[in-house]
């Protein structure tokens, strides 16, 4: 036996090789490819700290970051058939929804809760573009309605980040049926006197872009996001022209007046919280931990001189 070939080079090899890093540290950027520490980019709320990207990021991840001390409560929606159309094509309706809730850890693609944002009270959905592309179905028209009954109930705003390839074809017609529904939802808020305030974030496209998504008292993107009914593909080859360079993107409906801002994704909740009490004529945030300060009663000093 020979010991430094079978004991020490082994010994000596396991000290210096070069470990292994798990491959979920990193997370390249698509536009500028600069490799992110997954931890700095969570941080950065998934916008990229090289080139300002804004990467997709899931509604939890997002209310974490918008609602104070990321403290929120979940608000129930009403359940759905599971198949109403009993649809098929290359695996059964039910298979892509138990795919898509096992990927995501959620029920479908929208989660609606409630929490302060500045001390501000409001109520807020999210879609999920993870979830079998956003789709809008039975459940998110559900999700809506629920939204916008509890902003109601509790005299709150209702703020609602879209993100969404259109329509979910596996529910046919009952999904074209929540572009009316969620439509009457708003209404709702606009009899209360609530504000409805829409965040349009990347991509945001099809049937909710022909309701909920374009409703809003106030229509916020974030940056690049792209927003429209159908797509710039689809468009060159129907008309069989060149589109203009950045088209449907957020910042070029800003410039032709869809928009009310872009504003990116960090900046955000500073925003929405001054434009919320602003609607609600609620004077300004108060900044930091303290409490408000409670201006004190004027007093005079009585003259005692004759």
């Amino acid at each position: 036996m020979n010991w430094i070939t079978n004991y020490v080079r082994p010994r000596i090899n396991s000290i210096f090789s070069r470990r292994e890093v798990p491959e979920n540290l990193w997370t390249k950027c698509e536009a500028c490819g600069t490799m992110l520490f997954h931890r700095e980019l969570s941080d950065n709320q998934n916008v990229c700290t090289s080139c300002g990207h804004h990467m997709s990021i899931t509604p939890r991840a997002r209310f974490a970051a918008l609602f104070d001390g990321g403290i929120f409560a979940e608000i129930a929606v009403p359940e759905t058939l599971p198949d109403p159309l009993q649809f098929r094509d290359q695996k059964k309706y039910p298979e892509r929804m138990k795919a898509a809730q096992k990927a995501t850890g959620e029920r479908d693609a929208m989660l609606v809760a409630s929490g302060e944002i500045g001390r501000t009270p409001i109520v807020a959905a999210a879609q999920d573009f993870s979830f079998m592309g956003g789709s809008m179905g039975m459940y998110v028209g559900n999700a809506i309605i629920a939204a916008a009954e509890e902003a109601v109930k509790l005299k709150r705003p209702l703020v609602l980040f879209s993100a969404a390839g259109g329509a979910r074809m596996q529910e046919g017609i009952l999904s074209l049926m929540q572009m009316p529904r969620s439509t009457v939802a708003i209404q709702m808020l606009k009899e209360a006197g609530l504000p409805y305030i829409v965040v349009l974030t990347h991509p945001t496209t099809g049937g909710v872009t022909a309701s909920y998504a374009m409703l809003g008292d106030v229509q916020i993107a974030e940056p690049g996001a792209l927003i429209c009914f159908a797509g710039p593909r689809v468009i060159e080859q129907t008309i069989r022209e060149k589109l203009p360079e950045g088209f449907q993107r957020a910042e070029y409906l800003l410039d032709h007046g869809m928009l009310d801002r872009v504003t990116p994704r960090t900046k955000l909740r500073e925003e929405l919280i001054t434009i919320i009490r602003m609607l609600m004529r609620q004077s300004p945030a108060v900044r930091g931990d303290l409490p408000a300060p409670v201006a004190e009663a004027a007093t005079t000093t009585p003259d005692t001189k004759t």
